[in-house]
């Protein structure tokens, strides 16, 4: 009790006295931590056989999600209670402000009866509520009513929901963690007459021949460089949560490796000098981003790979000749490269302790993982969307863009359980979708980079938000001397104090107790490749 009570206390003095997600009903429970819970509704089975619960869900930066007037009131969702016997009450969180909107759910006690975390129990979005008891334990549930998810989740991805030894959410995987890739438009490249780059200076030759073209953006930069780290990769220095390394017999985070670091911001510097990315990308955010590059302002770019046909479609709108291509990464000294290696677990997906009926619940997410499932949200409703000749599916995958975007909506977004790695059975259907598919298996397979992780994070990475990484963005204080360095207004050969600034504000505890861990072998994850 004193444990949760100091969490919420933590999270009220930080996001104030601000209201939390609101639902359909409200009633006010205690949880198995002692908590107070509004939002886990008493009565969760009408007469009719229907399961009634909510479920915060993060928009993802889906527009058809981000500009729906009411999710709940959606087609898709009203077809997929339909087929699922649910009543579900929606509540959006916010893309750009999850982390903030969880932690202001769990300073309310504005808590769903289904919660979604992006991934593993004890992430900063989860302001310690599993280890509270604020949700219950699977493992006796599983076995019982969701053995379909039991049979095709990895093993990998269970680890990643085990906490104390139990299970306690269900999880979307990934199949193959190297998600992230690098864009070229492929026509440009031929009007370079330049060969695809392979090396650091292969990619910056190739961004100054796209300069001489007239490129407004040969390489597009974004803020906190999310989703522009390529060539960090090829240093392999990502300033990121799940990048520690093993250096003489101790474990430090990836971005101490001062001789690449220093390189690597070089490479942005020289770029930013030469006016090979934007002057303002520190402040360039996702939306503008993503218009620029649709507008056919940009040359080489990062981004998700299973993007990739939506994008297409959407830029040839506005620039028919436009040709996007995934490459391989740039490599450096080692002769390797890519992104940083997603987790096991995409999303996933944690059940309210005072929920009336789990089992129910848990049995809708086993039939996410059926063969009924996967046709609903890869090709819609049969007889509408599609129709079958024997064993033969007949669906016209939509081309403009409004509808592009929503079929990504129901494949991506309202799909909650599945192998998020690429839509199979919606690829396999043409030829830009094998094409896809053989990216993923044959490129990114063969790229990106791991790192010894820790989970549940490391205590001193709690205490200050300053020195403190996220997934895929460097901690404040390492971003702040990063910006300045590729700017010119810090020699970049500065990065040794920015280190010992970096310990100094408690860096020196996390690798003291990282370093404990992994000779302790505590929730230590090692690289997969």
């Amino acid at each position: 009790m004193k444990k949760w009570a100091s969490l919420m206390l933590t999270c009220m003095l930080a996001i104030g006295l601000a209201a939390g997600c609101s639902g359909k009903n409200e009633t006010k429970e205690e949880t198995a931590g002692g908590a107070e819970t509004k939002g886990a509704e008493k009565k969760t089975e009408a007469a009719d056989g229907v399961t009634k619960f909510s479920i915060s869900l993060r928009t993802l930066n889906f527009g058809y999600v981000e500009k729906s007037p009411d999710i709940n009131a959606d087609k898709w969702v009203k077809k997929l209670e339909e087929l699922t016997k649910t009543d579900l009450d929606i509540r959006l969180v916010p893309h750009k402000e999850y982390e903030q909107k969880m932690a202001q759910m769990f300073a309310t006690n504005e808590i769903p009866d289904v919660v979604q975390g992006q991934g593993g129990t004890t992430g900063k979005e989860m302001a310690g509520s599993v280890e509270a008891g604020v949700f219950m334990p699977l493992d006796d549930l599983l076995k019982q009513y969701g053995p379909h998810l039991l049979e095709k989740i990895p093993k990998e991805a269970w680890n990643r929901m085990t906490y104390q030894g139990k299970i306690y959410g269900i999880p979307e995987w990934l199949g193959n963690p190297s998600r992230r890739a690098t864009w070229i438009r492929k026509d440009l490249l031929e009007k370079t007459g330049l060969p695809v780059p392979k090396t650091v200076d292969d990619y910056l030759n190739v961004l100054r021949a796209f300069k001489k073209l007239g490129v407004e953006n040969p390489y597009m930069g974004r803020q906190d460089f999310k989703y522009a780290d390529t060539f960090f990769g090829s240093y392999d220095v990502f300033p990121y949560l799940s990048q520690f390394e093993e250096v003489d017999g101790k474990v430090q985070p990836k971005f101490l490796d001062e001789d690449n670091m220093m390189k690597a911001l070089s490479t942005y510097k020289t770029m930013f000098d030469e006016g090979l990315i934007n002057k303002e990308f520190a402040t360039i955010n996702p939306t503008t981003f993503k218009n620029t590059i649709l507008a056919g302002k940009a040359g080489i770019w990062s981004m998700n790979a299973n993007e990739l046909i939506q994008w297409q479609t959407q830029m040839k709108e506005s620039v028919p000749e436009a040709q996007l291509e995934i490459i391989p990464s740039p490599v450096g000294p080692d002769g390797k490269g890519g992104y940083y290696l997603y987790g096991d677990v995409a999303r996933s997906y944690f059940i309210n302790a005072k929920y009336e009926h789990p089992e129910k619940i848990i049995q809708f997410f086993d039939w996410m993982v059926s063969d009924e499932a996967e046709a609903f949200f890869t090709f819609g409703t049969e007889g509408e969307n599609y129709t079958k000749d024997g064993d033969k599916i007949n669906y016209k995958q939509p081309t403009d863009a409004q509808a592009v975007d929503e079929e990504r909506y129901r494949q991506a977004f309202l799909w909650l359980v599945q192998d998020t790695t690429y839509n199979k059975g919606s690829l396999s259907l043409t030829e830009e979708g094998r094409n896809l598919m053989s990216v993923f298996d044959n490129t990114l397979a063969n790229e990106g980079r791991d790192g010894i992780e820790f989970d549940p994070r490391l205590e001193g990475l709690k205490k200050n938000p300053d020195i403190t990484p996220l997934s895929d963005t460097p901690p404040p204080v390492l971003i702040t001397h990063m910006v300045k360095m590729v700017y010119g207004q810090e020699p970049i050969e500065n990065w040794p104090k920015v280190i010992e600034e970096w310990k100094s504000k408690g860096g020196n505890d996390v690798l003291k107790e990282a370093n404990e861990r992994y000779q302790s072998k505590q929730g230590v994850f090692l690289p997969r490749k």
